[in-house]
């Protein structure tokens, strides 16, 4: 079994290779070969009140790849407030430390091959995710990227978005941290040889850009939710993405119409029990809401297309420059765990990455 953390992932995982992962991952869920369930959380307060231990597990598997992954993570999650920003913060043990885990798993005979840090490899699928999005629906002269955020899923969102749009030529980016939004344009402007504007405001992120890629779970303060897609800051034509700021109502008012990539599938035999919602959560007590966010189903309903319909040639993607569009992955976080793993594991397997541990570790002779 390897044990890879988030420097060997790194070394072997590229925008293109999670683009592919995850495209193949989703053909072979619309086609009855793979499966995925929705995201699991738990929920239960500490001592300290401001602070909440959240749990959660996503898993999926194929039957043409032959992997399973289960990702897990355990977290104490509060609520921080810097320079107009609410934010969700985490941490695991000490600040500064988190814990996340994939469990990658061969179908054929059920051995644990890797365990995986998820650090790098959710920045990953995260930013491959929004990407696809952008590309199925967004102007094909879309040439200008706003970036909500400066943190890693901003730098993959990024790098996703330039693998599969040639034509961008300027990224604009605000984050609360004066010095974190001008390191990350300065990094641009020398890595990609794009033009590249560290903003003073949210609001000038939105200004002429083409694309809007919400790369924080925070949102700005005295916006309605602490929403970070503010929707008298959109304008006509204009895609937009988040992945975890939310949007106010008047942005999905405006927003012309969503695409969805899909859905979990239902439990088997209990059709009743399918949901759209991105993730299912417990919590103590009951009642509490857990502010883990996600929990939404279609945010858009009566104008939601599916990845699956527009593949298919069922449904029109967009008709009209200007148009403002959305995309969203749905609950299929299972689905991408797996295919992105299993090509980061077979890529160290083969480069010699990672470290052995002895699989008899996690072995027992007596029955479960």
């Amino acid at each position: 079994m390897l044990f890879l953390n988030n420097d060997d992932v790194r070394a072997v995982l590229t925008a293109e290779v999670t683009l592919d992962a995850l495209r193949e991952s989703y053909t072979q869920l619309f086609h009855g070969d793979a499966v995925c369930r929705p995201r699991i959380g738990v929920s239960i307060p500490t001592s300290n009140p401001e602070n909440r231990f959240a749990w959660s597990s996503m898993d999926g598997g194929s039957a043409i790849s032959g992997y399973f992954a289960s990702r897990i993570k355990c977290d104490i999650s509060y609520r921080a407030e810097y320079e107009g920003v609410v934010t969700h913060e985490k941490y695991s043990t000490q600040l500064g430390k988190f814990c996340g885990l994939i469990f990658l798993v061969k179908v054929e005979n059920a051995e644990i091959v890797a365990i995986i840090n998820d650090s790098a490899l959710q920045r990953f699928r995260v930013g491959a995710d929004g990407a696809l999005g952008t590309d199925y629906v967004a102007r094909k002269d879309a040439a200008v990227l706003g970036i909500l955020g400066s943190g890693g899923m901003a730098h993959t969102q990024l790098a996703c978005t330039l693998a599969l749009r040639k034509n961008i030529r300027k990224v604009q980016i605000f984050s609360p941290t004066r010095d974190h939004r001008e390191a990350f344009a300065k990094e641009i402007r020398d890595r990609y040889e794009l033009e590249a504007v560290a903003v003073d405001s949210g609001e000038a992120v939105f200004k002429g850009a083409d694309i809007i890629a919400g790369c924080t779970d925070g949102g700005f303060k005295g916006e309605e939710n602490n929403a970070a897609i503010i929707g008298r800051w959109l304008e006509p034509g204009q895609h937009w993405t988040t992945i975890g700021g939310g949007p106010d109502k008047l942005a999905l008012e405006r927003t012309d119409f969503s695409l969805r990539f899909g859905n979990a599938p239902a439990p088997l035999g209990l059709p009743q029990w399918a949901t759209a919602k991105e993730g299912i959560f417990y919590s103590v007590p009951s009642s509490h809401a857990s502010g883990a966010g996600g929990e939404h189903e279609e945010r858009i309903p009566g104008k939601t297309i599916y990845l699956a319909d527009l593949l298919a040639g069922k449904v029109k993607g967009r008709t009209s420059d200007d148009q403002i569009t959305f995309s969203e992955r749905g609950n299929l976080q299972g689905a991408q765990f797996h295919a992105v793993a299993a090509k980061v594991y077979e890529a160290a397997l083969s480069k010699g990455i990672g470290r052995e541990v002895p699989t008899d570790w996690f072995l027992e002779d007596e029955r479960n």
